[in-house]
């Protein structure tokens, strides 16, 4: 969305409420750099690849059998497949960890990739963000729970929804610094002078009643890391 509102117009302040696909603004020529961003885009990211190996350990931590690690991916988006290429394997070799990539080509296509991977039996489910895949979180969650899979996401809205847990940037206290950037722009200040900022709080979600649904005990010591427990 950010990328077709700056090929729309170089000069209309754009505010990024944070790139939750794991996108990096840099990278992706939305900003020259994130403390001179250098023309009309400005506002917030989310680390989103940058939190893969944090949502992987909390997930092994709750699931200490953790070994293979289902991904559904859609081959559309880019980003989703450098994740499964490259990102995630990467961070999931530190953790003695597999990553078994599944393509998702459309909405409807979801129940025949739940389908096909309960026959494989992995321990668990790692939840990628995007175009296709955001839209349909609940969607995911509820599969999952259908699955008795133990599932991680990237927000709260994923776990509120079913989804066992989540791990990511608290999204309304940066939804909050928003403001800021809005009312700097409005008194005058432009966005090629205002840093691109990165999260600074973080939120660990856990729906307690979805792992008495699949049957899953979560430690203790895993308990007491959480933020919000959903029960």
């Amino acid at each position: 969305m950010v990328r077709s509102a700056k090929n729309a117009t170089k000069t209309i302040p754009i505010v990024m409420t944070g790139a939750t696909s794991g996108a990096d603004p840099v990278k992706d020529g939305l900003v020259e750099s994130l403390a001179q961003p250098g023309g009309n885009v400005t506002g917030l990211t989310l680390l989103g690849k940058d939190l893969f190996g944090k949502r992987l350990e909390l997930l092994k931590d709750a699931v200490p059998k953790l070994a293979r690690i289902a991904v559904p991916y859609d081959p559309a988006f880019s980003i989703n497949v450098s994740d499964v290429k490259e990102v995630l394997p990467a961070a999931a070799r530190a953790l003695r960890l597999t990553i078994q990539p599944w393509e998702v080509r459309n909405a409807g296509d979801f129940e025949r990739v739940f389908a096909a991977l309960n026959k494989q039996r992995p321990d668990g489910l790692f939840v990628l963000q995007g175009p296709l895949m955001t839209p349909n979180q609940k969607r995911i969650a509820g599969l999952a729970l259908k699955s008795r899979l133990p599932s991680m996401y990237s927000n709260r809205a994923a776990v509120e929804a079913g989804g066992l847990m989540s791990y990511g940037a608290d999204q309304a206290e940066s939804y909050r610094r928003v403001a800021y950037f809005v009312d700097r722009i409005l008194k005058g200040a432009k966005p090629a002078d205002l840093p691109v900022e990165q999260p600074m709080k973080f939120e660990f979600v856990i729906n307690l009643k979805t792992a008495k649904q699949i049957g899953l005990t979560i430690p203790q010591w895993t308990l007491m890391k959480a933020d919000k427990v959903i029960q």
